[in-house]
């Protein structure tokens, strides 16, 4: 029998219209003041006043903190640990991308512990006893909501990342009606990023698993088979709800087989250029997965039989060509950007971003499935320079 470790949130709730329910998940998890960390944008469109008016039918008081940002600072981190203190907060809900529940996350720790952000930093090196948590998404992509991992930006402009069972959500709160409207570009990011959780966790050295692998197959499916609705139509229920479920299943599966190389090479391009994480995880995938292929054609072929059933192939390497083939063929169609000049990235800034993925990235070229030196990251990044 395979010996594994699988953790996951004890109760998961995915219905359109769900937040609604926000206020009985609070009250079952005896909160009476909630503390909702989110982003500006999402005050705007009045999500953090919904949920605060479903928290209000089982009598809870709430505050919010609307100042996350992307790839969130320590900084930002300790400012919402900071506010929630002040609130009296009892239960935290992280409302929002990935950012917001990693912030989220953290602030629920934090304030029952005495440890400094960096002393959080590894695997299961914080202490204290977390506050109850909620998170809900409104994008399809990180599955933060599903995971115990937090990935902050540190004062020196480096992706730190918290792994304990301690950040693990008390509820995922999955409502398709949050990520109705969302244009194509904010849509397809997550989307992309979703699937290359999947891809990594199938594919992982070190970690993979036989429930990670079913998770992982099942959230490509779904992903696959509706991104390209969801970027025309941007209010299709049914087609929203899939790739949100799919976005929980990849996240499911990556946090307990971890994520690769695709993860390494893209934080630099987050911390230093502030390109949203869904978007730098697209950039770099194809070069990545394409240089993968010699030490993962097998698994890449599996999932080619998966997401392209209609082809037949002669040979692994052939249809794990296909497989990348069309991961890249998304990229195109979403709208994003495929380079990275246009984003301010220059030629002498790849030395330095792939001396960051060797020698401080080092855990996620561990679980890749193929070793990359120095010389070989730097003709990745040119690839997509």
């Amino acid at each position: 029998m395979t010996e594994l470790t699988f953790m996951t949130p004890p109760r998961i709730i995915c219905a359109p219209g769900a937040l609604a329910r926000l206020g009985d998940c609070a009250a079952s998890l005896g909160g009476t003041r909630a503390f909702i960390v989110t982003d500006p944008g999402l005050t705007r469109l009045g999500y953090d006043a919904r949920a605060l008016a479903a928290l209000e039918t089982r009598g809870i008081s709430g505050a919010v903190f609307d100042r996350v940002e992307a790839d969130p600072p320590y900084a930002v981190v300790r400012e919402a640990v900071a506010a929630a203190r002040a609130s009296g907060a009892d239960l935290v809900i992280g409302l929002g991308g990935g950012s917001s529940m990693d912030t989220a996350k953290v602030v629920a720790l934090a304030l029952n512990s005495d440890q400094t952000l960096d002393e959080m930093v590894g695997t299961e090196q914080a202490t204290g006893t977390r506050l109850p948590l909620i998170c809900v998404p409104t994008t399809a992509g990180t599955g933060s909501e599903v995971t115990f991992v937090s990935v902050l930006t540190s004062e020196e402009g480096l992706k730190k990342a918290i792994y304990s069972s301690k950040i693990l959500p008390d509820v995922a709160l999955l409502d398709a009606e949050l990520t109705l409207g969302m244009p194509p570009h904010v849509t397809a990011a997550p989307a992309l990023d979703a699937m290359v959780h999947a891809v990594e966790a199938y594919t992982s050295r070190t970690r993979k698993n036989p429930i990670s692998d079913a998770l992982a197959i099942k959230a490509l499916q779904l992903l696959t088979a509706n991104f390209d609705t969801v970027l025309t139509d941007g209010h299709n229920v049914q087609a929203r709800s899939d790739m949100l479920l799919g976005s929980m299943m990849a996240g499911m599966a990556f946090v307990n087989a971890s994520v690769g190389a695709v993860h390494a090479l893209s934080y630099p391009l987050g911390a230093r250029f502030h390109v949203p994480h869904g978007h730098s995880n697209a950039l770099v995938m194809g070069p990545v997965f394409r240089f993968n292929i010699p030490a993962a054609k097998t698994l890449y072929a599996e999932l080619a039989a998966i997401t392209l059933p209609e082809r037949q192939f002669n040979a692994d390497e052939d249809a794990a060509n296909a497989f990348v083939d069309t991961l890249e063929a998304m990229l195109a169609r979403s709208g994003l950007q495929t380079r990275m000049a246009p984003l301010g990235v220059t030629e002498a800034d790849i030395g330095p971003m792939a001396r960051e993925v060797t020698e401080k990235i080092t855990r996620l070229i561990a679980t890749n499935p193929r070793d990359m030196t120095y010389d070989e990251v730097v003709a990745m990044y040119r690839s997509v320079l």
